[in-house]
């Protein structure tokens, strides 16, 4: 990873099985990390896993609540100055088939999936843009194109997330600033590994590559995007998820 020494970088979600491997990147660099989990016995299982070092600072906010975003990003600005790399990584399900979805299932999966994504940039970006150079990375899902039957609300918001991605890319351009997404599909965590042995078989089936990805998969992605070499990519929602976007 190329050298990320003075850089304050920002990790949502940072305590799920994606955010770990983002974490753990970037926890070996010079770069000061602002991880934030939704609990604190999350972050508590995070800092055992990482690097006892001075640049690493975890939080634990609810960013469901726009308040609690609100006020997290506007203490990292009076303590830290701002953030120069935005890695909005936080998302949440809430499945059910959409007749049946309550409104309050909606809303909490557009607060964390788009909603604190858009305060955290919107806070963030005028310090990026005023010093000609940032990056932004939206973890986003492969069913943002493609649909997925009981995850209206996911799917929806994670499209919304996309949107954001591509119009901020363009409004920014001229910055030195950088907005990309990520679309994983299946990634091998915590979560699934609960899964039965069938359960796993009738999802590798669907994926051309025949199997699950990793959360380095992603990490990596996101450490080139967020490098030098990657300042002249912007707007792109990549797919990483094994070819299952083509099926």
């Amino acid at each position: 990873m190329n050298n990320l020494e003075n850089l304050n970088i920002l990790i949502t979600g940072a305590s799920g099985g994606i955010g770990t491997s983002l974490s753990m990147a970037f926890a070996s660099t010079n770069a000061k990390l602002f991880l934030i989990g939704s609990s604190q016995d999350k972050i508590s299982k995070l800092q055992k896993k990482l690097p006892s070092r001075d640049n690493i600072n975890y939080f634990s906010v609810d960013l469901s609540e726009r308040e609690n975003v609100n006020n997290f990003c506007d203490s990292i600005i009076d303590q830290y100055g701002g953030i120069n790399v935005i890695i909005n990584n936080a998302g949440i399900t809430e499945d059910n088939l959409f007749m049946r979805m309550s409104e309050n299932s909606w809303d909490k999966v557009f607060a964390i999936n788009i909603d604190a994504s858009m305060i955290i940039c919107r806070k963030f970006i005028r310090g990026m843009v005023k010093n000609k150079w940032g990056r932004i990375v939206n973890i986003s899902s492969v069913v943002a194109s493609t649909g997925n039957p009981g995850q209206s609300n996911y799917v929806a918001a994670k499209s919304a997330l996309n949107g954001l991605t591509k119009s901020l890319a363009l409004e920014v351009a001229t910055r030195g600033v950088t907005v990309n997404s990520i679309s994983p599909g299946f990634i091998d965590t915590a979560m699934t590994a609960k899964l039965t042995d069938d359960q796993k078989r009738k999802i590798t089936e669907k994926i051309p590559m025949g199997k699950m990805g990793t959360g380095e998969d992603i990490s990596s992605l996101v450490s080139f995007l967020v490098s030098n070499e990657a300042g002249y990519i912007t707007g792109q929602n990549i797919h990483v998820n094994g070819g299952l976007f083509l099926t």
